[in-house]
């Protein structure tokens, strides 16, 4: 399955899920499509799918 992105520079591309995180924290997306509708980063609620780690 692959995920619907616009990237920053307005171009509309699709990517593999495993790269979205990525290419969020590059700030290289704008949005993202997810069945709901589309997602735009820092305006509508996302979830992380990175686990944080404590080290204590």
């Amino acid at each position: 399955m692959l995920i619907q992105v616009q990237y920053s520079n307005q171009q509309f591309d699709f990517v593999k899920p495993y790269l979205l995180d990525d290419l969020i924290d590059e700030e290289k997306v704008s949005k993202f499509r997810r069945a709901s509708g589309w997602v735009t980063i820092g305006v509508d609620p996302m979830r992380s799918t990175r686990r944080v780690s404590c080290t204590n």
